[in-house]
């Protein structure tokens, strides 16, 4: 996993493309690398996770020097792809040349083939035309700028403002964040003039002309998959893809590990991961925050006992070190995340990476596939797990500016309300928010997230199978459940899901209440003033330290807004 960035045009500048570079460094501390054409610079951050010899540093030039490749994620089926390109003459044993080798025989037509997560772009010198692509969910993520006859791209949306595009809030996103929590359209971001490729999109660039399309139709593959009758045959077939897609993902050159929490998707890695061979004493990271209302220690604990895989638990705590730590994966963020779970997740690959564990697996991916949220259950709307009331309060934004607000309307493709349900969320709001978060959280510390879960094969086959395999006298996730119970008891297998990990309410209220308070009065002190109504928002401020926080979304949206907004 790494970095990638360039920029197209007339007025191409190598220290422009090395501030770029430099900023997303820490995608990739292993190798910087670039390449040069009259018209086109291109740069590379690399993360060695398989082949880590020099030969397969990165930006990567075809043997005729037609093309070259620079590249972001994994293509964890490139030995199998290897077969099929017996023709081609490999000079490493890299995933980096199977895909430009599958490139240059298959055209665009190489995406179908691919099973991975990947960014990557390619500069055809011959017709000075550049292509780039994104995996089928946008595990990896690929920022976009365009103007005067330039483009830019990168990884990171930092690394397009430090080339010289000046850094305003898109307040259509902005505004509709704070009014429906939405964090925007596939190809929006909450900076101007700065745009995101969209998840199974491709991209081609020449002479100045912009051309976008989609390659992969999810609703049209789902069509394919059978929608079997037989509980035990869906099972059957389900446990051969998860167990493929898991070993798919231990293919690397370095130390691998995996992350748990006491649910059940945890559960299903844990068991299925142990039953590779060789793969008994993987190390196992989970964070906690020593508070039991919150902590999944008890579970994770309980799973940990049944396989005896080494357990790294690591604690975060409200102390004097946190704030830094907000403010440090605000600035990585680039644009509003999570929250304080999103804070302790990023604790444990900054413990990896001391312990030199650089690729770690987890369980995203499971809810959306199986119907594991608690709103699938009612006649609901929501896309927030485990609040009753709104979490939302548009009442402290002006009128003027939250007339800019606009409720997201998603698609409805499958005349099925779970369904469309689950498309949203993997297409428009829960996939799409965590992917970017957890890639953030990853690469800040120059380690590699995978998720098996998320394999293409494993969510179409789950997505078309009767809603009773999914939601079965109100048990969710009731096939996955099923699965897992054969592997490990059903205290474990049937425990309910928990949608709240950590006590941030209780911390912005308590703890961080100072941290809270600061930054509100930096949003009033700032340009951004005139988007908030102060007064309902103190007003707010104070119910909730009083004790009206059933939700702190809004709460973690001001200091978001003001840590993004404010910040040079």
């Amino acid at each position: 996993m790494c970095g990638i960035a360039g920029i197209i045009g007339n007025k191409i500048e190598k220290a422009t493309l090395d501030s770029m570079l430099r900023v997303q460094h820490h995608r990739g501390p292993d190798y910087t690398g670039t390449w040069k054409s009259n018209n086109c610079l291109l740069g590379h951050n690399r993360l060695s996770i398989i082949d880590l010899s020099e030969e397969a540093n990165q930006p990567f030039i075809s043997e005729d020097q037609r093309y070259i490749l620079i590249f972001n994620g994994e293509i964890y089926n490139y030995l199998e792809l290897k077969q099929q390109l017996s023709n081609y003459s490999f000079k490493t044993n890299s995933d980096t040349e199977v895909l430009l080798a599958a490139f240059i025989k298959w055209g665009k037509a190489c995406l179908h083939q691919l099973n991975g997560m990947f960014s990557f772009a390619i500069w055809d010198t011959e017709l000075n035309q550049f292509f780039a692509a994104r995996d089928r969910f946008g595990v990896k993520p690929f920022y976009y700028h365009q103007s005067d006859g330039q483009f830019y791209f990168s990884s990171e949306i930092k690394a397009i403002h430090v080339a010289g595009i000046c850094k305003k809030p898109n307040k259509k996103v902005w505004a509709s964040y704070f009014a429906f929590g939405s964090y925007g359209m596939p190809n929006e971001t909450f900076w101007k003039d700065i745009w995101q490729l969209p998840a199974g999109h491709y991209l081609a660039y020449q002479n100045g002309n912009l051309e976008i399309n989609k390659w992969y139709y999810f609703e049209k593959e789902v069509l394919k998959q059978q929608k079997e009758e037989n509980f035990e045959k869906v099972k059957e077939t389900y446990k051969n893809i998860l167990k493929d897609s898991i070993k798919l993902r231990f293919r690397a050159d370095v130390h691998v590990g995996f992350n748990i929490s006491g649910g059940v998707d945890s559960s299903a890695l844990l068991a299925f991961v142990n039953q590779i061979d060789g793969n008994e004493q993987i190390k196992a990271y989970t964070f906690y925050t020593a508070d039991e209302r919150y902590d999944e220690l008890p579970w994770v604990g309980e799973m940990i006992d049944l396989t005896k895989n080494p357990l790294q638990k690591v604690l975060l705590r409200p102390d004097e070190t946190i704030a830094k730590k907000i403010d440090f994966i605000t600035q990585i963020q680039d644009e509003p995340f999570g929250g304080i779970p999103t804070i302790a997740y990023s604790e444990i690959f900054k413990q990896a990476r001391k312990d030199n564990v650089l690729v770690l697996l987890d369980g995203q991916g499971m809810d959306e596939q199986w119907a594991g949220y608690d709103y699938y259950t009612k006649n609901s709307n929501a896309t927030i797990q485990g609040v009753k009331s709104s979490p939302f309060r548009p009442n402290v934004l002006k009128s003027d500016f939250l007339e800019l607000a606009e409720k997201p309307s998603y698609p409805k493709l499958f005349n099925n309300k779970i369904l469309d349900m689950q498309y949203r969320d993997l297409f428009y709001t829960k996939i799409p928010r965590a992917l970017r978060f957890n890639d953030r959280v990853s690469m800040a510390y120059g380690t590699e997230l995978r998720e098996p879960f998320l394999d293409y094969r494993l969510v179409e086959y789950a997505f078309v199978q009767p809603l009773e395999f999914k939601i079965n006298k109100g048990i969710q996730k009731y096939l996955l459940r099923e699965v897992v119970s054969e592997l490990v008891s059903n205290a474990i297998s049937y425990a309910p899901k928990r949608p709240l990990q950590t006590p941030q309410r209780e911390w912005l209220a308590n703890e961080l209440k100072d941290y809270v308070t600061e930054n509100i009065i930096k949003l009033k002190s700032s340009e951004y003033a005139k988007w908030f109504n102060f007064d309902e928002l103190d007003t707010d401020w104070h119910k909730y330290m009083g004790g009206d926080n059933e939700s702190s979304f809004h709460i973690w949206q001001w200091v978001n807004a003001s840590l993004l907004l404010t910040s040079d």
